[in-house]
């Protein structure tokens, strides 16, 4: 692995400001972070090193988890652009899963009944390359404060409404007195019975699990469901289960969602790996996504046959518990629907 190029993260230092240097301090351009990795440009087929305006951005922490010298490396494809992606595929769009026609106002997306989902944020803090919202335009929501107030006054207004998703961007890039002050409006919602953030943080910028953030969870009324997204258990390193140990401690519900990713874990030991992995650390898989048909991921697509494959020898060496939901979202459904396996594990 590369060496990290910062102090390793001391747990006290839970403040708010030390997550904010380090996201600041995060690679943006694609020769440093090759250069870190010990990578010549030349090694990676197709670089694209002028992304354009879906740019580079990954943390230090989570470029240091990567394998130094190898130009395939799980977590670094997930993050390295490519000019493939700039190449049309055939059913490959700027919108896959139907956000625009489920739109109630700006930033308040409802594809299902009895939820809703918020854009907390417009930012990430990494820039995964297969992100469904990578065409999103987040400058098109208007200013964060009025549209927020305005998504909060629908959700206290339709008592149909049982869950609100935080999601983004990023909810977690939201400091502690705007999330604060956010879940604490939801909390006195009535027919509200449960908030759900989904963040890619606790496991890229683990810092940001701070000491607030966690009182502020462990003091609401409602029971909070915090899905993270990690693809490979390497993703899940220390830093990443002492924030999460932090999180279950106030009383959170950890879940898991991954996305099958060509060149990056699909194969049944690397799933299997990940499962394993997250439950030692106190989270359950969740949902195994087939990717999302967005403009620019073609090269990440796993066939679905390939996909059943590896369901079913996932279901032949773990318990029911460790398997995710092998699960495709489909614009205009009233749920993501499962993928039909065979009924007995085959050799992968």
């Amino acid at each position: 692995m590369v060496a990290r190029s910062s102090r390793p993260w001391q747990g006290p230092e839970r403040d708010g400001a030390h997550w904010r240097h380090e996201l600041a301090r995060a690679y943006t351009d694609v020769g440093s972070l090759l250069g870190a990795l010990g990578l010549d440009p030349a090694q990676v087929p197709d670089l694209d090193p002028q992304p354009g305006d879906f740019q580079l951005l990954v943390p230090r922490q989570f470029a240091a988890l990567m394998d130094a010298g190898d130009p395939a490396d799980p977590l670094l494809r997930q993050v390295l652009p490519l000019g493939v992606e700039h190449r049309s595929a055939e059913g490959f769009v700027p919108d896959p899963v139907g956000d625009g026609p489920a739109t109630r106002a700006p930033g308040l997306i409802q594809k299902y009944r009895g939820r809703a989902l918020l854009i907390a944020h417009g930012a990430c803090a990494v820039h995964c390359r297969y992100c469904f919202r990578r065409h999103f335009d987040y400058r098109a929501l208007g200013a964060q404060g009025p549209r927020i107030e305005s998504a909060i006054d629908l959700i206290a207004a339709d008592p149909t409404l049982s869950e609100v998703i935080l999601s983004g961007g990023d909810p977690l890039l939201l400091d502690d007195p705007a999330l604060g002050t956010l879940l604490q409006r939801l909390d006195t919602i009535g027919h509200l019975q449960r908030v759900r953030l989904h963040s890619r943080l606790p496991v890229v910028l683990p810092e940001r699990i701070t000491d607030a953030l966690c009182a502020q969870l462990r003091g609401l009324r409602l029971p909070t469901v915090l899905v993270i997204h990690a693809n490979h258990a390497r993703e899940l390193a220390e830093p990443c289960a002492a924030a999460l140990a932090r999180l279950k401690a106030a009383g959170v519900t950890l879940l898991n969602q991954s996305v099958l990713l060509a060149g990056v874990n699909d194969r049944a030991d690397t799933l299997a790996g990940l499962s394993e992995r997250l439950f030692a650390i106190g989270v359950l898989p969740y949902y195994l996504h087939q990717l999302d048909a967005v403009q620019g991921a073609a090269h990440f697509a796993v066939p679905d046959a390939r996909a059943l494959v590896l369901e079913a020898e996932l279901r032949g060496r773990l318990p029911g518990y460790l398997v995710p939901r092998l699960v495709r979202e489909v614009a205009g459904d009233a749920a993501k629907g499962p993928l039909a396996g065979p009924s007995q594990p085959a050799e992968v």
